[in-house]
């Protein structure tokens, strides 16, 4: 049995976290801008981001449940086997979150969501200010939650790579296996 991941899911994963690295830093930039075209095209090009981030979970979803991934390291302490299948189920739990809670947002404010300015999507609650003011708030603890969950990620794959030497982090980068260090 290979204990690297399928390019499937090397591919999902890499092309998830493009999505939240551009979406989350579109997002801290986005906000201070004073009101403009420039500023309503870079929130349009953020929830295109958000809401492709939320049919790619559902992807990713699928393709976990069809295609098993494999199986840890041996030598790995029961603890961090733990750790990393907990942090996994709450990045899934923010991957489908996150770009709700903007879809929310964006509903409440009263703004459309027409992903990639072709597909009008439905409403999800009316324009409300105070669901505004809170779907926000959600949003932004969501968001910052999912950065600490992502910095939280990157720090384990860059101690089992420096630290551990063990190749955990080979198992999901594209091509042959081979040692980073």
């Amino acid at each position: 049995m290979s204990h690297k991941y399928s390019g499937g899911a090397i591919a999902l994963h890499w092309l998830m976290a493009l999505f939240i690295v551009v979406g989350w830093v579109m997002g801290q930039y986005m906000v201070d801008l004073k009101f403009s075209p420039d500023k309503l095209q870079l929130y349009n090009w953020h929830k295109w981001i958000g809401f492709s981030a939320f049919l790619l979970a559902f992807l990713r979803l699928l393709w976990r449940w069809t295609h098993r991934p494999p199986p840890a390291l041996p030598g790995q302490p029961a603890w961090q086997r733990h750790a990393a299948e907990v942090t996994h189920v709450l990045l899934y739990l923010l991957l489908f979150a996150m770009p709700l809670s903007g879809w929310l947002l964006t509903s409440s404010s009263g703004f459309p969501l027409v992903y990639l300015g072709l597909i009008p999507l439905p409403d999800l609650v009316a324009k409300n200010a105070e669901l505004k003011d809170f779907f926000k708030a959600v949003h932004w603890y969501l968001s910052t939650g999912l950065a600490a969950l992502v910095v939280l990620h990157i720090a384990a794959a860059l101690k089992h790579t420096v630290i551990d030497r063990d190749g955990t982090l080979q198992r999901m980068l594209p091509g042959r296996r081979r040692p980073l260090v």
